[in-house]
């Protein structure tokens, strides 16, 4: 049996309809519907939502494969749907800051310019006043780390003096610099 495939999934306060191997979900945040392949069966009891081998199939290395992963893909959309995800991106450095305007973001990160970037519709920030700390929400898991991602790449956090961006859940670790003999 698959380890993931076999725990539940807390609904919360989404609202779940199952309609053959479619799975319509509903919460605050976000609604939509998760198809499941064929060898999947999704039960709701007690307020969670199982997801089980349909009859007929055996317990196969790739069946529990597929079963984790969907089990994984469904949690995150409703998980996404009820509170949402959040992640937080720390600039570092002399005069390094964000600042958004409406759906762009304009970073100064010590290039001779400044960079735009396009905030995609599912994801929101704030900024705090100093520009250098960004918090990113979504109800989409996938889009999130994408974005955060792309914000990394700008200006990567150099190893001696650690400044660039980071996500406030990375370690980076300090190299030493140069002695004088």
């Amino acid at each position: 049996m698959s380890k993931i495939g076999r725990l539940p999934i807390d609904l919360g306060n989404v609202s779940v309809d199952i309609k053959g191997t479619g799975i319509h979900y509903k919460g605050k945040l976000n609604s939509g519907i998760y198809e499941l392949p064929e060898v999947v069966k999704p039960e709701v009891i007690d307020g969670k939502l199982w997801l089980k081998p349909a009859d007929g199939t055996t317990a196969s290395r790739d069946f529990n494969r597929i079963w984790g992963l969907h089990r994984a893909l469904l949690s995150n959309a409703i998980v996404g749907a009820d509170t949402g995800f959040t992640k937080e991106v720390i600039i570092k450095g002399l005069g390094y800051k964000a600042a958004l305007a409406g759906n762009k973001i304009t970073f100064t990160l010590g290039y001779s310019h400044k960079i735009d970037f396009d905030l995609p519709s599912e994801v929101k920030l704030q900024v705090d006043k100093s520009g250098q700390k960004l918090t990113f929400s979504s109800f989409d898991k996938q889009k999130l780390g994408q974005v955060c991602s792309l914000v990394k790449g700008l200006r990567k956090t150099e190893p001696y003096k650690q400044t660039g961006i980071r996500l406030s859940t990375d370690r980076v670790i300090q190299k030493a610099g140069k002695t004088k003999a």
